[in-house]
């Protein structure tokens, strides 16, 4: 099972609303083997805690207008780390210090990449 074509589109969609918002390090990934629950993680970072708050709203307010509303959101009032569950997907924006000490990317390495669109700048592979 992989994930569905309307996530990968609302992965791509969440991943443009964060890059114009400045967010950095972009990775998405297809946990859909891995887990039940959700089919792909987006991850993004923010320099600051306001930065992280902005692309989170940015990123709420585009997938809106694609009919998508979060199911639940946490992390918002510290703007440190926002989770936002969308149900198929689930968005972690981070401020650059709690995306390098957690590194995430790390514990889903083994997941398929999604490829994110051509303008987002930042690694396409997980090393």
């Amino acid at each position: 099972m992989t994930a569905t074509d309307h996530a990968v589109e609302l992965i791509r969609a969440a991943s443009l609303a964060a890059a114009d918002k400045l967010a950095t390090n972009q990775l998405a990934f297809d946990v859909s083997e891995q887990l039940a629950i959700t089919d792909a993680f987006l991850l993004a970072s923010g320099a600051n805690d306001r930065q992280v708050r902005a692309i989170v709203e940015e990123i709420e307010d585009k997938l809106r207008d694609l009919g998508s509303k979060p199911i639940r959101r946490e992390g918002h009032r510290d703007g440190r780390w926002v989770l936002l569950d969308f149900g198929e997907i689930v968005i972690h924006v981070q401020h650059s210090e709690e995306r390098e000490f957690y590194a995430l990317e790390r514990l889903w390495r083994d997941c398929p990449v999604i490829e994110l669109p051509a303008e987002i700048a930042g690694p396409s592979v997980v090393e």
